[in-house]
């Protein structure tokens, strides 16, 4: 279980708080979403989370104890918004061993099989992949590091109607084995299988009823002055 107490990200060039006072708790094989529009702080949650940005102040737990970034990269895997962007291996086979050569071909399939990609063969540039199998192997290297949360950001940004519902009953699936933190602008469809839900409004989290979620009013971007 993840805790976060009071968490505030305040850079130095920003003239207010990005993330302000920020409390969460991820439980065990349940999945987390997290609303927001545009600059509301999503994204830098996740990134504090990850261990890949420090907080301003504020505590991460991990079953009651204290975790600092080299930690967190351990415990949690993201996944970018489109991660194809980042992908840097020319096959899938390359794609999978950045940092890991000496994975074996039995636990590359068995990644591979886990996000429902048994059949794709290792040799793919991960270009040439649909939008719904590159999101997929993006799940797949990340599960490959046997993280204890997956984190990931907007991901059903960019899929048509058909690659969205495929994406969604594959996170449904992960949820079963994995403790799950899904940022998004557009919860419509991730609600359903969400078990807890916040909003974060102006670097606030607050927590809300996911059948609730559908009577919010529209999001609007942050304001010029924050």
């Amino acid at each position: 279980m993840l805790n976060l107490k009071n968490v505030v990200y305040h850079p130095a060039a920003a003239p207010h708080a990005i993330l302000r006072q920020v409390n969460l708790e991820i439980v065990p094989r349940q999945m987390g979403l997290i609303v927001g529009t545009s600059g509301s702080g999503k994204s830098t949650l996740l990134e504090i989370i990850a261990g890949l940005v420090s907080p301003t102040s504020g505590q991460l737990l991990w079953q009651a104890q204290e975790l600092k970034a080299g930690k967190l990269q351990q415990i949690a895997g993201i996944v970018f918004q489109f991660p194809e962007r980042h992908f840097c291996g020319g096959t899938v086979l390359e794609e999978l061993r950045l940092g890991h050569p000496e994975l074996t071909t039995d636990r590359i399939h068995e990644a591979l099989l886990e996000v429902g990609l048994p059949d794709l063969p290792l040799s793919t540039p991960p270009q040439v992949l649909s939008g719904g199998q590159q999101r997929r192997l993006a799940l797949a290297v990340q599960l490959i590091r046997q993280p204890r949360l997956l984190l990931l950001d907007e991901p059903t940004a960019g899929l048509d109607w058909s690659m969205r519902r495929q994406l969604i009953a594959l996170i449904a699936k992960l949820k079963q084995h994995w403790s799950l933190l899904v940022v998004t602008h557009d919860p419509a469809e991730l609600v359903e299988i969400a078990d807890r839900c916040w909003t974060l409004s102006y670097g606030s989290l607050h927590p809300i009823d996911p059948e609730n979620l559908g009577n919010l009013p529209t999001l609007s971007p942050l304001p010029e002055a924050l």
